[in-house]
């Protein structure tokens, strides 16, 4: 059975067509690359995988059932501009997500429960090389150790899919080359299906196993929100998990 199936799937917004006529299956440990023009419904697309919009009509399942209609552990994501608590440290905010699970009324753990946090927080930041920054705060990182600290938090919960929305948009090219070999890493370390939005065609041509363009096909001068956008290309990529160029060089680095 796929991981996640699309039928028919559709987002409107009043009368407002966002998205439609969305059909495709994913299997696990895919990594999928979506481009488009701003606008199109890419992020509005991410939001329905990660529980935060619910589609107006089709199914959306994962497993066979329909997904959850909130974010849960099986989903992390990373955006652009990322979140944290500015008061705590790099490894306060990475344990942050599991002491809340652990402790839902108080979200703080004591004891042999919030040792075990800490030693799980310290080997995530070590897989994505925030080792030596664990007791620096967040406006003391760089850019890109920023985004290795949302990847951590993502993937504190050990989600199943890793949603990413233009994570390295922002990032200076030699950043941004380190940061497409740690994500490759990552999606063959945790087995990961990634779906990751992004302007730069070069990039998901690059990372992904499967290139999906979104774009509108169909138009009403008189009524422009009648038509949303669909998936006009599913481009299967020369790419499996893991690529054994970028991990190799990952593991020379």
């Amino acid at each position: 059975m796929p991981l996640l199936q699309l039928k028919n799937l559709e987002k409107h917004y009043g009368d407002q067509v966002v998205l439609e006529r969305l059909n495709m299956q994913v299997e696990r440990g895919e990594f999928v690359a979506i481009v488009g023009a701003s606008g199109c419904g890419k992020t509005t697309f991410l939001n329905m995988l990660l529980g935060t919009e619910a589609p107006t009509k089709g199914e959306l399942l994962l497993d066979g059932a329909p997904i959850p209609d909130e974010p849960d552990a099986h989903r992390g994501v990373v955006f652009q501009r990322y979140s944290v608590f500015p008061h705590l440290t790099v490894l306060g905010n990475v344990m942050l997500a599991d002491e809340f699970s652990s402790a839902r009324w108080l979200g703080r753990v004591w004891g042999r429960k919030r040792q075990a946090i800490r030693q799980r927080a310290q080997a995530m930041l070590a897989q994505v090389g925030l080792e030596q920054a664990q007791s620096k705060y967040p406006h003391q990182l760089s850019g890109g150790m920023q985004q290795r600290l949302a990847l951590a938090q993502a993937l504190m919960k050990q989600p199943r899919i890793l949603l990413l929305d233009e994570p390295f948009g922002a990032l200076d090219p030699g950043i941004r080359g380190e940061m497409h070999q740690l994500i490759t890493q990552l999606w063959q370390q945790h087995q990961l299906t990634i779906f990751m939005i992004t302007h730069d065609l070069k990039e998901g041509f690059s990372l992904a196993s499967r290139l999906l363009v979104f774009d509108k096909v169909r138009h009403d001068p008189h009524a422009p929100q009648a038509w949303g956008a669909t998936i006009t290309y599913d481009l299967p990529l020369d790419r499996t998990q893991p690529a054994a160029e970028v991990l190799s060089a990952t593991q020379v680095a």
